[in-house]
């Protein structure tokens, strides 16, 4: 079956979601990824003297490293305006978002949640903006649609330098664990963006995510969650 994550940012799929991810290609499932930016905002441009262009360029290559890492069925970044996406027309964003839906054909739609996670804008408006898309394909026409996930968490890292938003247990649909080599191929992804080195040395990113995955589903309540994004899907 055919998953597409939609995020924001470089970096996104690999702080978290990538374990997940890693799961479902060695599996067989075609994992698809779009990155709406490609990151040229961050702050961390200044250390290397660079330009926004420049920083894109970096993480752009950067990401290509983590498309072959995780061994993505296939991937696409795009060049909205990197902390900019909630000053853009929203339909502009649904539009790119509902052309690599339409591409890929997913049976299974991820994004972040209603809180982002971080809280940062960026997060909140793709959130909006898949969901909006998710909600006008999915029907009898495009049969192959039919569930919209939210990575999320359920508790804040310990001693996390930055804010984090956390899912209610009780909202959770759908928890399973991945396997040691999931987990290897999460470390090697994060360590492919190598400009931002510094920054998963004090996040201690590498140790604060475990085996365990947690994903809300929209409009679906599952009790006891899933072990799968797949189950109970027809594979159309």
């Amino acid at each position: 079956m055919r998953i597409l994550y939609v995020f924001p940012h470089p970096d996104d799929e690999s702080f978290g979601p990538a374990r997940a991810m890693a799961a479902q290609r060695r599996v067989g499932h075609g994992v698809y990824l779009l990155t709406l930016t490609r990151g040229e905002a961050t702050k961390v441009r200044h250390k290397f003297g660079w330009t926004t262009e420049e920083m894109g360029a970096a993480r752009h290559h950067e990401m290509q490293d983590v498309k072959n890492t995780l061994e993505l069925s296939d991937m696409r970044v795009l060049n909205l305006p990197d902390g900019k996406l909630k000053e853009l027309d929203p339909q502009v964003i649904e539009g790119v978002i509902r052309d690599e839906v339409l591409r890929v054909r997913p049976h299974v739609l991820v994004t972040f949640p209603v809180h982002g996670i971080s809280g940062f804008h960026d997060h909140i408006v793709g959130y909006a903006a898949v969901t909006r898309v998710y909600l006008e394909l999915h029907g009898p026409k495009h049969p192959w649609l039919q569930r919209l996930a939210f990575f999320t968490l359920v508790a804040a890292p310990a001693e996390f330098p930055w804010h984090v938003n956390v899912t209610k247990p009780e909202e959770i649909d759908c928890a399973f664990d991945v396997t040691e080599p999931d987990m290897e191929r999460f470390h090697k992804a994060l360590d492919c963006y190598v400009t931002y080195a510094d920054i998963i040395a004090e996040t201690k990113i590498h140790d604060v995510f475990g085996k365990d995955v947690q994903f809300e589903i929209f409009r679906e309540d599952h009790k006891p969650p899933l072990r799968d994004l797949f189950d109970g899907l027809k594979d159309r």
